[in-house]
């Protein structure tokens, strides 16, 4: 149900494919892992099991979306990334975010425990931060907002739908 979610596959999917009329409707589905998954396989997990129980439930669609935020610690630090897969009844495709190093002051909030999304409104004072410019947003000044972010890899998710030939 998240506008900036939403609007990323969108922009991705008119760009993609800008002849073609898409519906796009936000379900708020269950990722079957953690509110904050923590390693990059439960992250990918997260978005690959919303994307199936879309498919499994919604059966009306044409393409069914998943996209999931998590955190890695790597080389002493902690980094934040995004999976996205987008289902049809015959194709898979799948893509990853960039990854960006979290401050301390949000790192010790998550191995409290809490959410980054909310760990960013704490330290920066914000409000639903994560359904508009995010994390990235924030410690990029705006630079790259939530939206940009993810759309690379929505981008790149979509490859084997662009060239069925290949896959």
């Amino acid at each position: 149900m998240n506008p900036v979610k939403i609007n990323c596959v969108r922009q991705a999917f008119d760009q993609l494919f800008p002849s073609a009329k898409f519906e796009f409707v936000g379900k708020d589905v269950d990722s079957g892992v953690s509110d904050q998954p923590m390693s990059d396989h439960e992250t990918y997990t997260g978005a690959r099991n919303r994307a199936l129980f879309l498919r499994n439930s919604e059966g009306d669609g044409h393409f069914w979306i998943g996209i999931e935020g998590g955190i890695e610690e790597f080389n002493e630090s902690m980094h934040a990334y995004a999976w996205m897969v987008v289902l049809n009844r015959h194709i898979e495709g799948e893509a990853r975010t960039a990854t960006f190093q979290l401050p301390p002051r949000i790192v010790e909030l998550i191995k409290q425990g809490v959410e980054l999304g909310e760990a960013d409104d704490q330290v920066f004072k914000r409000t639903n931060s994560k359904k508009k410019d995010g994390a990235v947003g924030i410690l990029t000044h705006g630079v790259i907002d939530r939206m940009k972010y993810y759309h690379h890899a929505m981008v790149l998710a979509l490859i084997p739908f662009l060239n069925k030939d290949l896959f």
